[in-house]
């Protein structure tokens, strides 16, 4: 068993994913990395976080619960344990819904809100044997406040709120904290490919005036997720510059 704490990301190779797991492994967490694009070049990730810690890397797709069982079995191999879990992985598939396809609508549905349930599912039985977890799951304020154009996503988003207040209730007899970080615009990957205007657009929607950063998000799971945090559970923290006040 690692002597060092270990926390697991899912969707940890880029944006806040990435960012996430740079704070944990700056904190001495052993890592376990989940993926699903074998486009990921996994040497240079590793060197980009490696901080005098172990890192595995698991290929699984999160909406697959066979898939996830197997790359929880390799984590639990080699570490013996799961302190903490992130569940970041997720997709989009925007359209408005007169033009949404179904499986545009599954497809993030399965990502999104299954792939939580089937890692947190996974993981879940061994932080009760321990009688101790944290666990950390990605929304959005879509969905807290819906969005013309992503009924599928907001819907998704919004299920993970419900299901980490439930799931918060189930496990708190047993010292596992679940909570819900709902991140605003943050510049990551899906924005950059706004253009000017719409980024003007954005910005003029925040009080702040600003999209937010990875790490700025990853700063606020780490808190959730750390032994400083003792006494939250169940609550949905909004990082959006003030664009729902």
């Amino acid at each position: 068993m690692s002597e060092r704490k270990v926390a697991m990301i899912t969707g940890g190779t880029r944006g806040i994913g990435k960012a996430i797991a740079k704070i944990f492994s700056d904190n001495g967490y052993d890592l376990i990395i989940n993926y699903v694009s074998d486009k990921t070049d996994l040497t240079k990730l590793e060197n980009d976080l490696k901080n005098n810690n172990e890192i595995l890397f698991v290929r699984a797709n999160v909406g697959e619960l066979n898939s996830v069982e197997e790359a929880v079995k390799k984590a639990i191999e080699k570490f013996g344990k799961i302190d903490v879990l992130v569940n970041n992985a997720g997709i989009t598939r925007d359209n408005l819904i007169m033009r949404m396809k179904e499986e545009e609508f599954d497809e993030v549905i399965n990502t999104n809100l299954k792939g939580t349930f089937n890692v947190t599912k996974s993981v879940v039985p061994y932080m009760m044997k321990k009688r101790e977890g944290r666990i950390v799951n990605i929304s959005s304020v879509v969905g807290v406040s819906g969005n013309a154009g992503q009924c599928n996503y907001a819907a998704s988003k919004a299920g993970i709120i419900g299901f980490t207040k439930s799931i918060a209730k189930e496990l708190a007899s047993r010292n596992i904290l679940a909570n819900a970080v709902a991140p605003g615009f943050i510049d990551t990957d899906m924005t950059e490919c706004l253009n000017d205007k719409v980024k003007e657009s954005i910005n003029n929607q925040i009080p702040l005036k600003r999209m937010g950063t990875p790490e700025e998000i990853a700063k606020a799971v780490y808190f959730l997720a750390s032994s400083d945090n003792t006494y939250i559970t169940g609550q949905v923290l909004n990082i959006d510059g003030g664009m729902l006040i």
